[in-house]
């Protein structure tokens, strides 16, 4: 063997090594979740007592075990579920089974490289080398959710590895690995969606999704009226049907009245309208600027949880 042989074989094994070692550390807090036929999905210890794991791997409310890092099985309890961010918890007796160490996914950077860990049926340790494939802002999923980054792999990953952690070169986890936000390839969750979730999915069992009551579209203002009312935007989100005793009915909201705006952010199309309704607005007073028979009038519209 040649020293530049020689030299690659060398940094392989140091390589392999230090992808075993973080494999090792992170899966102390990983377990196989029996929620679904044939293939279990994995699962993460996050807080005591509490299992992270995808919420589309679970298909039954009922009789869930999970299988610990020693083998041994436990009954687990369905304890709150958030389709739109693919996250649900459950709840068991912890034992000493060790509490995920969590990193600052927003470190990540495009290309590089992650393991995504997970817990076969029998209790095996699973890995799986990937590549940060993209990185980017904040992502509305396809269910509505809100994760606080995009963070795409750059390839699916075996079904048993949904629900397990994405781990850095220390060990650490930086998210929840799900196949059920993307057709194309693997999204991380990345840890502090996952900690806004789950502390929302422990108190209620569901994360609260604001509403305002209104079927809605996006429609074309006219150029003259925008320029004789001064608006920025050049278009508005028409409302198309009003739910009786919703938060838009209360105030009077009309159907063929267009939205403008809420409270500072203009609405150019329905998703700045989702993007407004966070959770956190629940129960609050927002100002909304209507436009309504060529007039722009206001009305406060207190926002209200959308009925379970």
């Amino acid at each position: 063997m040649n020293n530049e042989s020689s030299a690659v074989s060398s940094i392989w094994r140091t390589l392999s090594g230090e992808f075993a070692r973080s494999v090792e550390k992170a899966g102390r807090s990983v377990v196989a979740v029996h929620a679904r036929r044939r293939i279990p999905s994995s699962g993460i210890h996050w807080k005591s007592g509490i299992i992270v794991t995808a919420e589309h791997t679970i298909e039954r409310d009922e009789e869930i075990t999970i299988t610990l890092p020693d083998g041994r099985t436990a009954a687990a309890t369905l304890a709150g579920r958030d389709p739109s961010t693919d996250l649900a918890i459950l709840k068991f007796e912890g034992g000493n089974l060790p509490v995920a160490e969590t990193g600052d996914a927003s470190t990540l950077k495009t290309g590089i490289w992650l393991l995504a860990a997970g817990r076969t049926t029998e209790g095996a340790s699973r890995a799986a080398l990937t590549i940060v494939g993209v990185t980017g802002p904040a992502l509305r999923t396809w269910r509505g959710g809100l994760l606080d980054q995009t963070v795409r792999l750059d390839r699916r990953l075996h079904p048993n590895l949904s629900g397990g952690p994405a781990v850095d070169d220390q060990g650490r986890i930086l998210g929840v690995n799900t196949s059920g936000l993307s057709r194309l390839a693997a999204v991380v969750i990345p840890t502090s969606t996952v900690e806004r979730v789950v502390a929302e999915l422990v108190k209620k069992g569901h994360i609260g999704r604001a509403y305002l009551g209104v079927g809605m579209q996006t429609v074309r203002l006219p150029g003259n009226l925008r320029d004789s009312l001064k608006l920025s935007s050049e278009t508005g989100i028409m409302v198309m049907g009003v739910e009786p005793g919703s938060p838009a009915e209360k105030v009077g909201i009309m159907l063929g009245d267009v939205l403008i705006s809420l409270e500072t952010a203009t609405l150019h199309d329905i998703g700045d309208v989702q993007t407004f309704l966070s959770g956190d607005r629940i129960g609050k007073p927002s100002r909304a600027s209507i436009l309504r028979n060529g007039k722009l009038v206001e009305a406060t519209i207190t926002i209200g949880e959308r009925p379970a």
